[in-house]
């Protein structure tokens, strides 16, 4: 089940999803708009290895806006800090006027887990050359409710509580095996 606008609002109140910042005007009839920070990575190396902590740079992306080039991974973050509790999962689609435009905002990251606290990383690409701007409204967060026992997302896991711009830690699974 989808939680409505309306049940995101009371969700809300009783503790149970956390958005900051908060305007009841980014809340969609079924979703809640999430903005884009000011910031991208991109890695620097043409391969990329799953077995290492590939190296990156940081670009700031201009109030008058930054053009995003095809064939290039660009990672950003949302501006808003979300977290939800209980029997809830976040789940992360890009809105459909920026999709029309052609630019995908997640790669295949847009299952959160439940008990997820933290920014939201965005592994974004377009079809066309596209200018961007920070605060845009990028997304929309949605959530689902789960079904049987509830295990939250580990206090541990790699992700969890990220503040910053989050690139690939596949490299961490892996260097167990090594």
């Amino acid at each position: 089940m989808i939680l409505t606008g309306k049940e995101i609002i009371k969700e809300r109140k009783n503790g149970n999803i956390l958005i900051s910042p908060w305007s009841e005007e980014n809340v969609n009839p079924n979703s809640y708009n999430l903005h884009l920070h000011n910031e991208l990575l991109v890695y620097q190396n043409d391969l990329l290895d799953m077995k290492w902590d590939n190296p990156y740079k940081r670009i700031k992306i201009p109030e008058d806006g930054y053009i995003l080039k095809p064939g290039q991974l660009y990672l950003a973050r949302t501006e808003e800090y979300t977290e939800t509790k209980g029997s809830l999962v976040p789940m992360l689609e890009g809105r459909s006027s920026i999709g029309r435009l052609g630019l995908f905002v997640h790669v295949t990251a847009g299952f959160g887990d439940t008990g997820f606290r933290g920014f939201w990383t965005l592994e974004m690409h377009c079809v066309k050359p596209i200018r961007i701007y920070p605060h845009i409204g990028i997304c929309q967060i949605y959530y689902h409710t789960t079904k049987g026992e509830v295990t939250e997302y580990s206090e541990s896991g790699k992700y969890q509580y990220s503040n910053d711009i989050q690139t690939s830690k596949l490299w961490k699974e892996l260097e167990l095996k090594r």
